[in-house]
């Protein structure tokens, strides 16, 4: 006989007092009441606890190793019970590598279609690329100057962890002198240790030339045997001169750039294959702040104007002191002067350095001192050479406090090399899909004018993409770009993604457990969240929500009403039925707030404020239209708006920033 109903008897984990409720299966059911009630206690604790516990003791004693166990609830017995999986508002991760389409593995299935039907052009010229055939590679070379001395090299491993022996050994057997082992070059008689756990790249090396006359026969064989080792690709090792990469698959004839073939991890910014090497694939770059070294430029340089860390000092003794002090006699002026009235050359000299001009230095310590003549690095190139150079996560730290972020100069926020980012797809590269919003992406893959043959290859992964960003529409998230960091989302946001994520699953008989999914939505899209948890319900899954929302409450199958107070006073179940039944029970506050009988009285008379406001003016952070904004002082203000419209850039990101920044000093930085 099929259970249909969770029964639970005896719960008592927190504030809880030994609850006994039945609960039915394959129904959308809401857990609502006061805050600081029972409602979590009930739902993650105790239900959802037991739940994932008896799921992982049912795997192997090797699975349980890598899944973390839950403390079995303080609760009787409970029956009925499903795997469990709770959707939370905690989950979001705060990586600044982690984005909407990483969490939604939208961005793995994206990648997948440029590496399978991408066109490759150009960086330089922006020209499509074709492969290049022996001979033109040969007249490439051939190019170099006479004399030239070369070696060819066949990549056989790129980037890949292991210590590689296999490879090495068939190098040996195959008859091969010598390899490049991470740019050193080894002799095959020699034993030959590779770090398993380090990435290696391997090249054989196939032929060693010197550039003149009548070698192009022994090149071309050399050419195509080094072709054949390495599916492809030919490196020129040119002695003393830059190395050049050539590719039978794809290379520009006029700025001998070569692209590799075009693999998934080309696209990934958190491979060192894709990723920007200047920004590492953040899209951002950290660097000093002048402003952040001398905040505060009323100052002079002896009463602290400097707060970077080691140059924060007053003391006439230290070594700071004595480079200030030097400045201040190779220019002529007096370290009393404030910052501001300092000519710029002086300013100049004490961020960036002296380039070369030794100053006249005195020392003097508790052993005499001496006179020393030597230049001054500057403070900036001192922090950033101290920010590589360190291993003390506090040193770091400190340093990151005069860092500001500001968009990468190579790779301008798209955080992928510029060989990447030169393959198009429908004309847009990987970056520029990323950018737009889910219902712009949903448009542009479907508008996309395909080959027969490439239809063929790319019909799986797009079908694939859609559903996704489909499932991302249904739960109200249509405003989000892909390339939207993960951290800054709110509780709501993060927890409607991982919601998308279980529609996509499309799994039967789970018990699923969410954290009030409607926070941070407008009433707008609450239909399209209800819709949501419906059709999950209808897959034949039990659901429950801990929720405060009228419209869900009205909308599910099942009320359990926790209280009647909080804490002490709550920790019982008020009442339970459904959304008609609590609204006719006398007990239930819940019921009588869902029914009218009480109500919040909108008052009858509003603040006037004081008069005063603060004024924002051409606000542009994220999606903002240049707005002009005042706000009046002395009142209670709500700034609302749909969900993505805005709300949060305007207050987080500019007003609440400002404030920081002029009332308490705070290191922030306003949009």
């Amino acid at each position: 006989m099929a259970i249909d109903k969770i029964i639970i008897k005896g719960a008592r984990e927190h504030n809880l007092k030994n609850v006994d409720i039945e609960i039915p299966r394959d129904k959308l059911v809401v857990m609502t009441g006061l805050s600081g009630s029972g409602k979590s206690s009930l739902a993650f604790d105790t239900i959802y606890a037991d739940g994932q516990r008896r799921y992982v003791e049912s795997l192997s004693s090797y699975a349980r190793m890598f899944l973390g166990q839950m403390e079995k609830p303080d609760v009787d017995s409970i029956e009925g019970l499903s795997p469990a999986i709770s959707i939370d508002q905690k989950t979001t991760s705060k990586n600044p590598r982690s984005t909407v389409g990483t969490v939604t593995e939208i961005y793995d299935y994206l990648r997948l279609l440029y590496a399978r039907i991408g066109i490759p052009h150009c960086p330089v010229c922006g020209r499509e690329i074709k492969q290049q055939t022996v001979d033109q590679i040969v007249d490439k070379i051939m190019e170099l100057p006479q004399g030239t001395k070369i070696q060819l090299l066949a990549p056989v491993i790129r980037g890949r962890k292991g210590e590689h022996v296999k490879e090495i050994e068939h190098a040996r057997k195959a008859g091969y002198v010598r390899i490049r082992a991470d740019g050193i070059i080894y002799d095959l008689s020699e034993e030959i240790k590779l770090e398993k756990n380090k990435k290696h790249s391997i090249e054989i090396v196939i032929d060693r030339l010197v550039i003149k006359e009548g070698i192009e026969s022994r090149l071309g064989d050399s050419v195509e045997t080094v072709a054949t080792i390495s599916g492809g690709l030919v490196i020129v090792d040119v002695i003393d001169g830059e190395e050049m990469l050539f590719s039978q698959n794809y290379a520009c004839p006029e700025h001998n750039i070569s692209i590799e073939e075009l693999s998934p991890r080309m696209f990934s910014f958190n491979n060192p294959f894709g990723a920007c090497d200047k920004c590492t694939g953040l899209g951002v770059f950290r660097k000093i702040d002048p402003d952040l070294i001398i905040p505060n430029k009323e100052l002079s340089i002896r009463q602290g104007a400097v707060k970077a860390m080691g140059w924060a000092t007053t003391d006439e003794n230290s070594i700071a002191m004595m480079y200030f002090k030097g400045i201040g006699q190779y220019y002529g002026v007096s370290l009393d002067t404030p910052v501001k009235d300092l000519p710029d050359e002086v300013i100049d000299a004490i961020m960036y350095g002296t380039n070369g001009i030794k100053l006249k230095l005195h020392r003097a310590t508790e052993y005499g001192g001496g006179v020393y003549y030597q230049p001054f690095e500057g403070i900036i190139p001192n922090m950033e050479r101290r920010y590589r150079e360190t291993n003390s996560e506090f040193s770091k730290n400190e340093i990151e406090e005069c860092m500001t972020e500001s968009l990468c100069p190579d790779c301008h926020g798209q955080r992928l090399k510029k060989e990447s980012l030169a393959v198009t797809v429908g004309g847009k590269n990987i970056s520029e899909i990323s950018d737009l919003s889910v219902i712009d992406c949903i448009e542009f893959i479907n508008g996309l004018e395909l080959t027969e043959r490439e239809q063929m290859i790319s019909g799986q992964i797009i079908k694939e993409i859609n559903s996704r960003l489909g499932f991302l529409r249904s739960v109200g998230l249509e405003y989000l770009t892909l390339s939207r960091a993960s951290g800054p989302l709110s509780g709501g946001e993060s927890q409607r993604i991982r919601l998308a994520t279980q529609i996509g699953s499309s799994l039967m008989g789970v018990l699923y457990i969410l954290d009030e999914p409607s926070i941070g939505l407008h009433q707008r899209d609450n239909d399209k969240l209800i819709a949501t948890l419906k059709r999950l319900r209808d897959l034949g899954n039990t659901l429950i929500v801990v929720e405060h929302d009228e419209e869900t409450m009205l909308s599910s199958d099942y009320i359990v009403d926790i209280g009647p107070g909080a804490g002490v006073h709550g920790g019982q179940v008020v009442a339970a039925g459904t959304p008609k039944e609590i609204m006719e029970n006398e007990s239930s506050i819940t019921g009588a707030y869902l029914s009218g009988r009480r109500e919040i009285k909108i008052p009858e008379k509003r603040r006037e404020g004081n008069g005063n406001f603060v004024s924002i003016y051409g606000a542009r952070e994220n999606n903002l239209k240049n707005i002009n904004v005042d706000i009046p002082l002395g009142c209670f203000v709500a700034v609302t708006g749909v969900s993505g419209s805005g709300k949060s850039s305007l207050v987080n990101k500019i007003l609440l920033q400002t404030l920081s920044k002029k009332l308490n000093r705070a290191i922030t930085y306003p949009g």
